[in-house]
């Protein structure tokens, strides 16, 4: 979209420029919480954050219940959003389950220790500027 059409929209209808607002603070926000957890997290923080970010998101449009979501998503694809390798992807799952944090089933994420894994991850819901699904 060509930008003086934007603008042009966006003084006709100030709510389409409040909501474009909006959604600037939100990407904003998440952007920066991204780029403290591949730079300053170490990889067991880095994975649990975005399990915990991947079921928050998930149980907020009502997609899972009980904190177990289906994340057909593979540890290559991990590893890439998180700056690890596959290696480590696997070796970090591993720890989450032997602590009783995560069970897994093929593509299925159970966070049986909800609280345990957001400690883990060091996860605060702020960024994401949603209502709070039950926790």
């Amino acid at each position: 979209m060509r930008h003086d059409a934007l603008r042009s929209i966006c003084d006709q209808h100030p709510r389409i420029a409040t909501a474009f607002w909006r959604s600037t603070l939100i990407d904003a926000a998440i952007y920066r919480e991204w780029v403290t957890n591949v730079r300053r997290r170490e990889a067991y923080t880095r994975m649990a954050h975005i399990l915990c970010e991947l079921i928050w998101r998930m149980r907020s449009v009502g997609r899972i219940e009980d904190h177990v979501a289906d994340i057909p998503i593979t540890q290559a694809a991990l590893g890439d959003a998180l700056g690890l390798s596959t290696v480590h992807v696997n070796r970090m799952l591993q720890e989450l389950r032997r602590e009783g944090l995560i069970a897994t089933t093929g593509s299925r994420v159970h966070a049986r220790d909800w609280a345990g894994l957001k400690r883990a991850g060091d996860f605060d819901t702020t960024y994401l500027h949603q209502k709070n699904p039950a926790d």
